[in-house]
């Protein structure tokens, strides 16, 4: 009995350390956005967290899939169970299948001695989070289908069948619909993950919410940094909402991260659009002004002018007095250009 006890305090050890090793970061709070898609998007997904059906999240890269599935994780009665995730196009085909459903010792050249969990074995309980699903190779989806109709893996060089309890969420940035036309998804797997879909919408198609997400970004990146930027101007914001964010959140909290350092650097504490040159130069790049109405020659020469005091302001890292040399200018007319074009 001593022995049976001490076995199962040891046993919930392991359970509590893998438990805090696959924990869930984000919760619904987390999610930024005050859109009425987006706030309709949270809420069916606050209510698909309290069924077990699979979760396929489709959605452009950066847009925060990963997020939704750890909000709904966190919000289901398996919260206090492991959250695992596993990125189907980080590894190579002969490392996923052991990943996924682990191995016996011996199973090949260099496995581990008394073999391996896979991932499946270590969500028990709880999520497991495919992400990239769109990237598996043919092989890996014919058994992973198998897995989800089953709810049986067995690991690479064994004969046991282990049975699971996970709830699998996946994630994709492609078009799966178009991949199984194309015969490059299986179809089964297709309508195997698609049981409940979650599309998250690009960034241009909500840039009402880039407001509040441009004072959480900053405040987070502020903690990270240690800087102290505290505004960044209306005048910013505006470009921001007008700008196409290809890369979406993700390429937003990177290029506010590299204006807080620049405006860190000059000991500046608003950011303002000469610490976002990139997103000045699309602004004012003359294929972004086709579909504007036709501008006056002083109009077009002001748009250039502009254009190049904010580059010029970019490649000296917002040093007003080197910008001006390379201008050509006086420091005092550039001070006064800035002011017109409210780039101070």
């Amino acid at each position: 009995m001593n022995k049976l006890q001490e076995t199962e305090k040891e046993l919930n050890i392991y359970r509590e350390e893998i438990r805090q090793g696959y924990q869930a970061q984000w919760e619904f709070n987390d999610l930024v956005g005050s859109s009425p898609n987006f706030l309709k998007l949270k809420s069916v997904a606050a209510q698909l967290s309290h069924t077990v059906s699979t979760v396929l999240i489709t959605g452009e890269s950066g847009t925060g899939k990963e997020l939704f599935a750890h909000a709904i994780h966190n919000c289901s009665n398996r919260r206090n169970h492991p959250f695992v995730k596993i990125n189907c196009a980080a590894l190579p085909e002969n490392l996923l299948e052991s990943e996924l459903f682990g191995y016996e010792e011996g199973a090949f050249t260099g496995a581990r001695k008394g073999g391996k969990h896979g991932k499946f074995e270590l969500a028990m309980g709880g999520t497991i989070f495919l992400d990239e699903i769109g990237d598996m190779p043919l092989t890996m989806q014919t058994k992973l289908l198998t897995v989800l109709q089953d709810r049986v893996v067995e690991r690479v060089g064994g004969t046991k069948p282990i049975f699971i309890n996970v709830r699998v969420i996946a994630a994709t940035n492609r078009n799966l619909e178009r991949m199984v036309k194309e015969q490059k998804f299986r179809q089964d797997l297709f309508y195997r993950l698609n049981v409940v879909t979650l599309n998250i919408p690009p960034l241009r198609d909500r840039n009402e919410d880039i407001p509040p997400l441009v004072d959480t970004l900053v405040k987070k990146i502020n903690d990270k940094l240690g800087t102290s930027i505290k505004k960044v101007s209306n005048k910013v914001i505006e470009l921001m909402q007008n700008y196409s964010w290809p890369g979406n959140i993700r390429e937003l909290e990177n290029l506010l991260e590299r204006a807080i350092n620049l405006a860190d650097m000059n000991r500046e504490n608003i950011i303002t659009i000469k610490h976002f040159p990139h997103l000045a130069e699309n602004a004012y790049s003359p294929s972004n002004q086709d579909n504007a109405n036709p501008a006056t020659l002083s109009e077009s020469l002001e748009r250039l002018e502009k254009q190049i005091i904010i580059q010029a302001l970019g490649k000296t890292n917002g040093n007003k007095v080197q910008a001006a040399k390379m201008l050509g200018i006086y420091t005092s007319a550039l001070y006064r250009k800035l002011a017109k074009y409210g780039l101070n």
